[in-house]
């Protein structure tokens, strides 16, 4: 009789084990979802570039994460200018924060009159210029 109360209290000790085992990954499960949701719920804040210091003035806003500008009519901020590369620079909101990087660009990129050879952090009013081409740089808050 011992033995089989024995088997009997080995096989509730595992099927408590596992049912322990089941629920902690549902809990895991569930919190990893709700992060998820958190993370992509977040938007990047709307982010202005002007051009004023050329014949066709320009003023875009964007809500997107990644913004690429270049001479290439494909960029998401196209500048008809020579000094500027098909591909110049790019900005990208990451860690909650607007980035600028030069994409190896021929004349070079600058914020607030210092090239930028990694990407760096963009503040609202800053001073972008790609080339000969000078962008003011509005962040909606």
């Amino acid at each position: 009789m011992s033995s089989i109360l024995f088997l009997i209290l080995r096989i509730l000790l595992v099927a408590s084990l596992y049912g322990f085992l089941i629920w902690a990954l549902q809990v895991l499960w569930k919190d990893l979802r709700a992060q998820t949701e958190v993370v992509h719920s977040r938007r990047a804040p709307a982010i202005t570039l002007s051009i004023s210091n050329t014949l066709d003035d320009q003023t875009r806003t964007y809500t997107t994460t990644e913004i690429l500008i270049g001479r290439n009519p494909g960029s998401t901020f196209p500048i008809r200018n020579e000094t500027v590369s098909s591909s110049h620079a790019r900005l990208i909101y990451r860690q909650n924060q607007w980035w600028v990087e030069d994409l190896h660009s021929t004349n070079g990129t600058f914020l607030n009159e210092e090239r930028v050879f990694t990407p760096t952090v963009v503040m609202d009013g800053d001073d972008l210029r790609c080339g000969q081409v000078n962008l003011q740089v509005k962040i909606e808050h």
